[in-house]
């Protein structure tokens, strides 16, 4: 049946957008919408109906016969005039690739037309179209099929099972894909065999799915290494102490050595992501926090340190 609500509105681009137009808005509404990231109450089926539009206008076919007839389904084609539609109907026309009218066949050659549907075999009407080494030939691969995955920055590091919504021509099915712990932004997953089947004997295409990490409120990643940004205050960082920082794994308690600078890194060893080609660290990035509002008492406390602190701008650059 035709899609209820137009594909190219869903992901907000024109009729004409190219391929990479269309990945880059779908890749933005994902991001924007994936249930882990938008807690929304309709965020969900929002993030289906821009994954079901991708699905189709990805897929040159899909799209082809999206724009024509309003639906992706394979073999859906419009009735003779006076109205009416039908579905999996083969003309010469819309076989063929260019219309024609009957017994009009010119330079073209039905024989390849079956040998395309039917893997080379003969004629299943009896006319023994194909011969020879045609005859023969191989029936193909079925196509690959290339889906995007956005997970939150936890199940990147940890890995685990997602469900995936997948359409093979005209079925969608949901998907077990495993997510290897430590997975990396842009790694492409192969599950062989998901992809589109074959028209004769041979084996399905695979599905490739891209996978996209939404970023952490307290977590960048560096390879395999975690930074934290720690928030010190002013008396934190130029005395000392002892702070306690969330890990990967838990809780663990630091110490700020005394006189520490913002952006300075403390490294806790095996702290980080852990693959099977290794383990990580988790840096801890200072950040002094410098307070708006003070008191008179201890503006003046401070502006009589200031005046025994060395300068900290020195150099022929600053002279």
């Amino acid at each position: 049946m035709p899609a209820s609500r137009d594909y190219y509105e869903i992901l907000g681009v024109a009729r004409g957008a190219t391929a990479d137009q269309i990945k880059s808005a779908y890749r933005r509404l994902a991001r924007e919408l994936h249930p882990d990231v938008n807690k929304a109450p309709d965020a969900a089926k929002k993030f289906n109906e821009v994954q079901e539009a991708y699905d189709v206008l990805s897929d040159k076919s899909k799209r082809e016969n999206y724009d024509r007839f309003g639906t992706a389904e394979p073999g859906f084609a419009e009735g003779p005039p006076g109205g009416g539609r039908r579905g999996g109907t083969y003309t010469w026309s819309n076989v063929a690739g260019r219309p024609t009218s009957a017994g009009d066949f010119n330079d073209f050659d039905a024989g390849s037309i079956f040998e395309e549907i039917f893997g080379g075999r003969s004629d299943p009407f009896g006319g023994g179209f194909s011969s020879g080494p045609k005859a023969r030939a191989k029936p193909m691969r079925g196509r690959d099929i290339e889906h995007e995955l956005v997970i939150d920055f936890m199940e990147a590091v940890r890995g685990g099972a997602k469900s995936i919504r997948v359409s093979r021509g005209s079925v969608t099915q949901t998907l077990e894909l495993t997510i290897p712990p430590g997975v990396a932004h842009g790694t492409k997953l192969r599950m062989r065999g998901a992809g589109m089947p074959s028209m004769g004997r041979a084996p399905a295409g695979d599905l490739i799915v891209t996978v996209h990490i939404a970023p952490h409120e307290l977590y960048r990643r560096e390879g395999l290494d975690i930074i934290l940004d720690l928030p010190l205050t002013i008396v934190e960082a130029t005395l000392g102490a002892r702070v306690s920082v969330p890990t990967l794994s838990g809780k663990a308690e630091v110490t700020i050595p005394p006189g520490t600078s913002s952006g300075q890194r403390l490294r806790l060893r095996g702290q980080g992501i852990k693959t099977e080609k290794g383990t990580g660290d988790l840096f801890i990035a200072a950040k002094i926090v410098v307070p708006r509002e003070l008191g008179d008492e201890d503006r003046e406390a401070l502006r009589k340190i200031g005046e025994h602190l060395p300068n900290p701008r020195v150099g022929r650059h600053w002279e």
